[in-house]
């Protein structure tokens, strides 16, 4: 099957050109800049932009409790994340599932295996419009944390595993009353029910985080895992990483964690929300101040899948030094890079033909057509 877009501002990895691309069975098989081969589909000057990469999203998980104690349908959620993910342009996902094991924390705990049964289900069924990846984000201080990520990894295919800690008191929640207030707020517990939880969390990292770390890192290694770290915030925590074997720093909650992991070649990656929303909304470094600092590798839509393209467009109105193709690399290349996905993220002869036709309302990025290996999928 051949295909032709024409007409478009075409985001290459290193410049903008206008253009037309060229898809034979799915990839992309030419580029041109002259006479527009028969039958091409007119994008009428749009942007066309590789299909975006998503290594951190939580979103499914939105879906699946859309209210505290409110409990959907596991595959109607994957379905509607799935709908909402390629409707934001973004064409590979990595589905971000905890693996928290805490019988105390009743809605904080995770369905890691609950949404890979509903992600086989609808990949059996032929439902996905995005391309699917797990991403287990393992929370280190927990008791079964390693059994029960050792159980996913012996059942189905793992490529990202995060390292978490959001022990109250630090990383992300410098303070005890962080952690109370955000975790109160999104799942509805009470205080009395949070103080348990707390001197739970507290107790927990005491006796078991040090060797579940460990154990973490070799099983990833042995399953040939991506590993991240997550809200790395000290020189302490970097070095850790960087003996761990780490490729990405999720979220480094301040300057000096995010220059040296940035110094050691681990690819820092920030929120898409963050960046447009102006600042952390739990008072961490910003994703402008890492970029205007030349330390922004990645983003990541985390929270809001439409944050990601969005990003990436205020990403050059933010920092004017930061021109479109480093800010869309931010989004495509580097992170299937990274991942090891070296067929996606660029448009370029021999990548898969993922492709995002986008125009602007304004300065706000307007998704108009999305293609999946040259299907169309929103």
């Amino acid at each position: 099957m051949r295909q032709v877009f024409a007409n478009a501002r075409l985001v290459l990895a290193d410049e903008i050109v206008s253009g037309h691309v060229s898809v034979t069975d799915g990839v992309i098989s030419a580029i041109g800049t002259g006479v527009v081969p028969a039958g091409a589909e007119d994008l009428e000057g749009d942007y066309l932009l590789p299909g975006l990469v998503e290594l951190h999203t939580d979103h499914v998980e939105g879906h699946l409790s859309p209210r505290p104690k409110v409990r959907w349908n596991p595959l109607a959620a994957m379905l509607a994340h799935d709908a909402q993910i390629a409707a934001s342009g973004i064409t590979t996902v990595f589905d971000s599932l905890r693996v928290w094991p805490d019988k105390k924390a009743v809605g904080m705990d995770g369905d890691a295996p609950l949404l890979i049964a509903a992600l086989e289900a609808a990949r059996a069924a032929d439902a996905l419009r995005a391309d699917h990846f797990i991403h287990l984000r393992c929370e280190v201080p927990t008791d079964t944390v390693v059994q029960d990520a050792e159980a996913i990894l012996k059942k189905t295919p793992v490529h990202l595993i995060s390292l978490m800690d959001h022990t109250p008191g630090q990383r992300q929640f410098a303070t005890i009353d962080q952690f109370r207030s955000y975790y109160m707020k999104k799942s509805g517990i009470s205080a009395e029910e949070m103080d348990v939880i707390v001197t739970s969390r507290l107790d927990f990292h005491e006796r078991y985080a040090r060797e579940n770390r460990a154990g973490l890192v070799a099983l990833a290694h042995a399953h040939r895992c991506v590993v991240a770290s997550h809200d790395d915030g000290t020189p302490e925590h970097v070095a850790e990483a960087i003996g761990d074997g780490v490729a990405i720093a999720e979220f480094p909650t301040t300057e000096e964690a995010a220059r040296l992991s940035h110094e050691a070649g681990i690819r820092v990656l920030m929120g898409a929300p963050n960046l447009v929303r102006g600042g952390s909304h739990t008072g961490n470094v910003s994703a402008e101040s890492l970029a205007r600092g030349g330390r922004l590798d990645i983003l990541s839509s985390d929270y809001v899948p439409s944050s990601l393209l969005w990003a990436a467009f205020d990403l050059t109105r933010r920092v004017p030094s930061i021109a479109l193709p480093e800010a869309v690399r931010m989004i495509t290349k580097t992170p299937a890079e990274v991942a090891g996905l070296a067929d996606r993220g660029e448009i370029a002869p021999g990548r898969r033909a993922d492709l995002v036709r986008v125009a602007l309302a304004g300065d706000m990025p307007v998704v108009k057509g999305v293609w999946r290996e040259g299907r169309r999928v929103a």
